[in-house]
């Protein structure tokens, strides 16, 4: 009998978390004997439709994609799934030069295989069908640089991929999915988390 067969029960549920904060560090200073009026650089950021720029951390709930696998419940997770979870940034109220960083993690530990394997930056201007420039993610995170230019930011999203390996690669065996399965039908376990910890802060030089 073959591992895809026995392990076709096997469904979980998948959820992602992001815990965001955004930081800025700015200094304004001038010398004068006259009065002086300045106006200040302005740094709003949303993350998922959500204001971020508070300086409070707070969790958002995100509803992942699984790819439709022919063997597999539509949203389910199974070995040899994939799929993606997509962060959507809007930087349009930002006048300064910010970077990025997050911070990717799958909360169960049981479940080594379920990894966060690459990203895509995608523009403002991204339609379904486009061809997509997917990039390896290393140390589980993906950190990025936005300098200010004339006519500021334009929103843009962070495309997220996830699979759980099978084959090569892989180090959960046969018995060991095979129980994730059993917990997922008597719903001991029948979901698991992804968290994306997101930092954005004010680039203050090069």
């Amino acid at each position: 009998m073959s591992k895809k067969f026995k392990l076709l029960a096997l469904l979980m549920s998948l959820s992602i978390t992001m815990c965001i904060m955004s930081n800025t560090y700015s200094k304004y200073a001038a010398d004068t004997t006259g009065n002086l009026e300045v106006s200040f650089a302005k740094w709003q950021i949303l993350v998922n439709t959500q204001d971020i720029t508070d300086g409070v951390s707070r969790t958002l709930n995100i509803t992942p994609t699984i790819d439709t696998n022919a063997n597999v419940a539509e949203g389910k997770l199974a070995p040899a799934s994939t799929g993606y979870f997509d962060i959507e940034v809007d930087p349009s109220n930002v006048e300064v030069s910010y970077t990025y960083r997050i911070t990717l993690s799958a909360a169960n530990e049981s479940m080594p295989d379920v990894k966060m394997t690459k990203y895509a930056i995608l523009d403002s201007d991204y339609t379904p069908g486009d061809t997509i420039e997917k990039t390896n993610i290393t140390n589980n995170q993906i950190t990025g640089t936005e300098n200010y230019q004339a006519g500021g930011f334009d929103p843009f999203t962070i495309r997220v991929y996830f699979e759980w390996v099978e084959g090569e690669g892989e180090t959960m065996n046969d018995a060991t999915d095979t129980v994730i399965g059993h917990n997922a039908t008597n719903s001991a376990t029948d979901s698991m988390e992804m968290t994306a910890n997101i930092h954005f802060e004010q680039k203050i030089s090069d």
